[in-house]
């Protein structure tokens, strides 16, 4: 019986999965400078939270390898990435050591690595952390932001990178 619940219970994530997948999201790039290095990881499990205090969240798998390292940071970066930026944000989220390959950054005094060509960049300091099961939710507080506005942003739809069209 154990292995059947076990079977019902992938195929529900899976069908989950496919079902959120249809949910269009931006992508985040969380970054920052860790022992002089650049750290970073690509999610789109972001969004606003609160006006006042500023906060936002991004949800962080429990398996990730890269996040106890970041969350190290006093300060992370976050850069909503463009519509160019399909190839970094791949890499962000491999396990390669050559993340940064190709990708222009720039470090902030505090430590925080924003990506150049994003749309949008937000400096932040950790708030808060829930469980959220199988991901950790991360509040952070904005303490500093800067827009982008002719730069389009990079959509994940249906398990795929997009662009914005106009209609």
């Amino acid at each position: 019986m154990a292995v059947q619940l076990q079977k019902q219970t992938a195929d529900m994530q899976l069908a989950l999965r496919q079902a959120l997948s249809l949910f269009p999201t931006g992508v985040v790039a969380a970054c920052a400078l860790i022992d002089g290095s650049p750290v970073g990881m690509s999610m789109n499990s972001f969004t606003s939270v609160s006006l006042d205090p500023p906060l936002v969240s991004i949800c962080v798998a429990r398996t990730s390898t890269t996040w106890p390292i970041l969350k190290t940071s006093d300060r992370l970066g976050l850069s909503v990435l463009g519509a160019q930026q399909s190839a970094l944000c791949r890499r962000l989220a491999s396990r390669s050591q050559e993340r940064f390959e190709s990708g222009e950054w720039q470090a902030r005094e505090s430590g925080a690595v924003l990506l150049n060509d994003a749309t949008l960049w937000l400096e932040c300091e950790q708030y808060a952390s829930v469980d959220g099961g199988d991901h950790e939710v991360i509040l952070l507080e904005v303490v500093d932001s800067e827009l982008f506005p002719d730069v389009k942003p990079l959509i994940f739809h249906q398990s795929k990178f997009h662009e914005l069209q106009a209609h």
